[in-house]
């Protein structure tokens, strides 16, 4: 008797053990932000808009929740497949805490998908560094893993110059002051004369734009502190996406 191994996300029995690691109900039944959303953080939005403003190099209106009305992110625009939760958040965590490494490809294919008018016109995509340690213990850097599927060059500008904490769990404050200080430009990128790591990886970051790539975005506060190294050191404009992000409660 042969036992077909289980879904990481459901635990059913997987029909086709060969096509992943995942079933595809699972996969089905993963819920996607669908337009209106912020352009700036990728929330949804009710269909009548908060705020417009002209998109850079765009013609149409861009709509804003209120909160990047309030306090605009330092990153142009982001965008993310769907909300944390369900089985889009099995998937995520299978792939990062249990290591089922294949599936960086079909969820970088989401987000291909997603943040299609993100990618276009971006010259590298720039994943978000794990700490050494963590990095060692978990065996690789899950946003590493995406960005190498959204057919983008892979930049490894940034390094996570000091650990900290997990910030699942922690309050929205709590997150910022964690990696307050945290990142920093990869001593690669450090001097007039950049060296390049990757065969298509840009030399330079002066005047790119770059999309950051992350698997899930909550607060903002690593987003912010990534984008902000990136934009001192000469990067043109910094766009976000994510796998998923934990969508603002309506107020």
């Amino acid at each position: 008797m042969v036992i077909a191994p289980e879904c990481a996300a459901c635990g059913r029995p997987l029909d086709e053990p060969t096509a992943g690691p995942v079933c595809r109900p699972c996969w089905a039944s993963i819920r996607r932000f669908a337009p209106p959303v912020c352009h700036a953080c990728g929330d949804p939005l009710p269909p009548e808009p908060y705020a417009a403003a002209s998109a850079a190099g765009g013609d149409g209106p861009v709509r804003r929740c209120p909160a990047c009305c309030r306090t605009p992110p330092l990153a142009a625009a982001a965008r993310a497949v769907g909300p944390y939760e369900g089985r889009l958040r099995d998937i995520i965590h299978a792939f990062k805490y249990d290591r089922r490494r294949t599936l960086a490809r079909p969820l970088a294919a989401l987000m291909r998908d997603a943040g299609r008018d993100l990618l276009d016109g971006a010259g590298a995509a720039v994943p978000v560094p794990l700490h050494w340690l963590r990095r060692r213990r978990r065996g690789f850097n899950q946003a590493a893993r995406l960005a190498a599927g959204l057919g983008l060059p892979v930049c490894h500008a940034l390094r996570r110059s000091r650990p900290t904490l997990a910030q699942a769990g922690l309050q929205a404050g709590a997150r910022r002051l964690n990696v307050t200080g945290a990142f920093s430009l990869a001593w690669r990128y450090r001097g007039p004369r950049l060296w390049p790591f990757a065969r298509r990886a840009p030399r330079r970051l002066d005047g790119l734009v770059v999309v950051l790539v992350d698997d899930v975005s909550t607060t903002g506060a690593t987003r912010d502190a990534c984008a902000r190294v990136l934009l001192d050191a000469g990067v043109r404009e910094v766009r976000v996406l994510t796998v998923a992000r934990v969508a603002a409660r309506p107020r």
